[in-house]
C-alpha cells in the first residue's frame, strides 16, 4: 500500500484504505469503513462506521460523516460540512463553500440530512441544506434548501414531489 496515513489519525477496526490515499492528522475513521484509491481525508474529519468511498474522493477539514454513508468516485466535500447517516451519493458530487465576506471571510457550508439519495454529477451550492429522506436527481444544481421528504431535480433544482 502506497498511502500516507498520519500517526495522529485514528483508524477503526477492519478499515480498508486503498492505494495512494492521504489521511491527515486528527482524522477519525470508523470501523468497517472502506476508503478507495486516491482519496484524501483532510485534518480532523470524522467518518462513521460502515462507510464506503470509491476512488478520488476528497473530504476537506472538519467534515463529519455519519454511519453507513457511501460516495461514488470523484466526490468533493468542502470543509466543515455535516453529512448524515445512511446517505448515498453517486459519483461526481460537489458540496461547495464560499467566503461570506460580510462576516470576516467565514465560509458558507451546506449540510445533508440522514437517508438522503443524491444522483450523479450534482452540485450543492454554498450554505444549502438538504433535509432528511430527500432525493436529488442526477445532474442537478441545488441552489435552495431542500425540505425533508422531497424530490428535487434540474438546473436549478426545483421541487418535483413529496416522498410519502
Amino acid at each position: 500500500m502506497n498511502s500516507s496515513i498520519s500517526v495522529n489519525a485514528k483508524i477503526g477496526k477492519n478499515v480498508k484504505i486503498g492505494n495512494f490515499c492521504i489521511i491527515e492528522s486528527g482524522a477519525r475513521i470508523g470501523d468497517n469503513t472502506t476508503i478507495g484509491d486516491y482519496c484524501v481525508v483532510r485534518s480532523n474529519v470524522i467518518i462513521g462506521e460502515n462507510c464506503k468511498f470509491t476512488a478520488y474522493c476528497e473530504i476537506r477539514d472538519n467534515v463529519i460523516i455519519g454511519d453507513n454513508t457511501s460516495m461514488g468516485s470523484r466526490c468533493t466535500i468542502s470543509a466543515n460540512a455535516v453529512i448524515g447517516k445512511g446517505v448515498i451519493i453517486k459519483y461526481g458530487f460537489v458540496l461547495t463553500d464560499t467566503p461570506k465576506l460580510s462576516e470576516n471571510d467565514s465560509k458558507l457550508v451546506g449540510s445533508i440530512g440522514d437517508n438522503v439519495l443524491i444522483g450523479a454529477n450534482v452540485t450543492l451550492m454554498p450554505g444549502i441544506n438538504i433535509g432528511r429522506n430527500s432525493l436529488i436527481g442526477a445532474n442537478s444544481q441545488v441552489r435552495k434548501n431542500v425540505p425533508e421528504n422531497e424530490v428535487w431535480y434540474g438546473i436549478p433544482a426545483k421541487f418535483y414531489r413529496k416522498i410519502i
